[in-house]
């Protein structure tokens, strides 16, 4: 796997895909430069070989070239967050960006315009990729959040650097992080899933049976295997046409010898509101009018105990809907045991858009060893698929 220490940058242009996709406010300012932070790294590794670099990056989903979505609004941040002026290209292709990337000097930072401006990134059309390609002498990619789309600036450049290509730092840290659970992990292994659909977890949980010892089952996802089961569910979300699909993971998982720890008990809610009623109660007997929105204290005992006896753990769901406080409990107490095993050694990887969101807003961003940054890319490397843009760099 080649990253950023197989190569010294002196004097070179690094043209790097970035993933600067991050959120403005109505005034266009950035309101989260965590995407651009994370990048830092392999910037600074580049400048300070002596080589100059050139960001290209997409911002929100453009129809066109739309002011808006243009990536002019994040350069101040940009400077501000890499320390050195950073200069801006027009367009992402053409005059602009040739003429600013030939004056590029040593030590030099260039952000060209939105990739999807042009329909051809998406596309994935070669002669887009080759102008792009045509800018800069290595080829960066530090984008992990895009590396499942067969992109041009993603996937179809890497052709034009046979040679000269590489992951950046963040790519690389996910791969090794991805790995670590899913290749090299240290029994025992548990996975945590969440969220609310079965259906959208089924490829994850069949890939990673294979891997790990125990698996936590939580939030929506949870109600699907009681009906399964023979138990009243209740008003709990549900989907009546997976609960074959939940007890053939059931059977499969026993097969395996994996462990599947489903919540014993619900905090149930007579409305979908911070403000209802709520009752603790058998996850088998949720009252008609009712519907779980949290795991019970016994659950939450229940998965304390297998969190603080692994020694490699993957978070990917909440147990609740964290949104409202009365019902984030259950998340915020997996939070706190999954940073109580890290502080005692376990690995723990964290990924997919809800979990990172409850890590961020509680706090627990700093006390688990890996937070992904890239929810779809991520989801597709758990469920056993080649990236196109990490395959393109191997090559």
């Amino acid at each position: 796997m080649k990253t950023l220490n197989d190569f010294n940058f002196k004097d070179k242009k690094a043209i790097i895909r970035v993933d600067f996709n991050v959120p403005l406010d109505e005034n266009f300012n950035v309101t989260d430069a965590n995407r651009i932070e994370a990048a830092k790294p392999t910037i600074d590794k580049i400048l300070a070989d002596g080589g100059s670099v050139i960001l290209m990056s997409h911002l929100g989903r453009p129809k066109g070239a739309e002011d808006k979505y243009s990536l002019r609004h994040i350069v101040a941040k940009t400077s501000e967050v890499l320390g050195v002026p950073v200069q801006f290209a027009t367009d992402c292709i053409g005059e602009p960006a040739t003429t600013a990337a030939a004056a590029l000097q040593p030590g030099q930072v260039l952000l060209l315009e939105n990739l999807r401006f042009y329909k051809e990134e998406e596309a994935g059309d070669v002669d887009f990729a080759k102008k792009l390609a045509d800018l800069g002498d290595i080829y960066v990619n530090d984008a992990f959040g895009t590396a499942h789309r067969a992109h041009a600036s993603t996937t179809i450049i890497a052709q034009f650097f046979p040679t000269s290509k590489c992951f950046g730092t963040l790519l690389a840290k996910e791969i090794e992080s991805l790995n670590k659970v899913l290749k090299n992990s240290e029994k025992p292994v548990t996975a945590v899933l969440g969220g609310s659909k079965v259906s959208s977890k089924i490829t994850v949980i069949e890939n990673i049976l294979d891997k790990v010892d125990h698996m936590i089952i939580g939030g929506g996802m949870t109600f699907t295997f009681i009906k399964a089961l023979g138990g009243s569910v209740g008003d709990s979300i549900c989907e009546d046409d997976k609960q074959d699909l939940a007890l053939e993971i059931l059977r499969l998982a026993k097969e395996k010898g994996v462990q599947i720890h489903i919540p014993v008990d619900v905090v149930a809610a007579d409305d979908f509101s911070n403000t209802a009623n709520t009752q603790v109660v058998d996850v088998k007997h949720i009252p008609e009018g009712w519907q779980g929105l949290d795991a019970g204290p016994k659950s939450l005992a229940n998965f304390k105990e297998v969190i603080l006896a692994s020694k490699t753990i993957l978070w990917n769901g909440p147990l609740g809907v964290f949104e409202m406080p009365t019902f984030a409990k259950g998340t915020i107490a997996l939070g706190d045991y999954i940073a109580e095993a890290t502080a005692n050694g376990a690995f723990s990887l964290v990924g997919g858009g809800d979990s990172v969101a409850a890590v961020k807003q509680f706090g627990f961003e700093h006390k688990v060893s890996y937070v992904s940054t890239g929810g779809g890319a991520m989801l597709e490397m758990l469920e056993g698929r080649t990236l196109p843009g990490i395959a393109a760099i191997l090559e």
